[in-house]
């Protein structure tokens, strides 16, 4: 019979193998987007009916919504591989703020943990510019 802390451990085994077949997911269907949107963009000096359909406001709008998408993710993946790797001690402050429960999530909330995520970072960037290197 397994402990509380087996079914734990099984547990977040799981949800990492989940996050990890989703990224895989998430990377294949970034390759093909990238491949149709090159493609697009190859054809569009040639074609004046597809540049207008691509200069669409829609087409732009969801395009710029991606990039942004993207760009939070990259600093955050910057930011959560620096944390995961680190034994800082914003690294451990950031691990125990994980470790709270999680607020309902509103747009609200979203956007005042994206801030506070980027005053630690900030934080952590500015620290580490004044500590001398090993």
């Amino acid at each position: 019979m397994g402990t509380g802390k087996d079914l734990m451990d099984r547990e977040n085994r799981e949800s990492m193998e989940e996050i990890r077949l989703r990224i895989l997911r998430v990377n294949d269907d970034l390759r093909v987007i990238q491949r149709e949107l090159n493609c697009a963009a190859m054809q569009a000096p040639t074609d004046p009916e597809l540049m207008e359909v691509l200069a669409d406001a829609p087409e732009m709008e969801s395009i710029q919504m991606l990039k942004s998408a993207l760009d939070q993710m990259r600093h955050f993946l910057w930011f959560y591989m620096q944390v995961v790797t680190s034994d800082s001690e914003m690294g451990e402050k950031f691990r125990q703020t994980l470790r709270q429960e999680p607020p309902v999530q509103t747009p609200e909330a979203e956007q005042q943990f994206q801030n506070a995520t980027d005053a630690i970072m900030l934080r952590y960037l500015a620290d580490s510019k004044f500590r001398k290197p090993n």
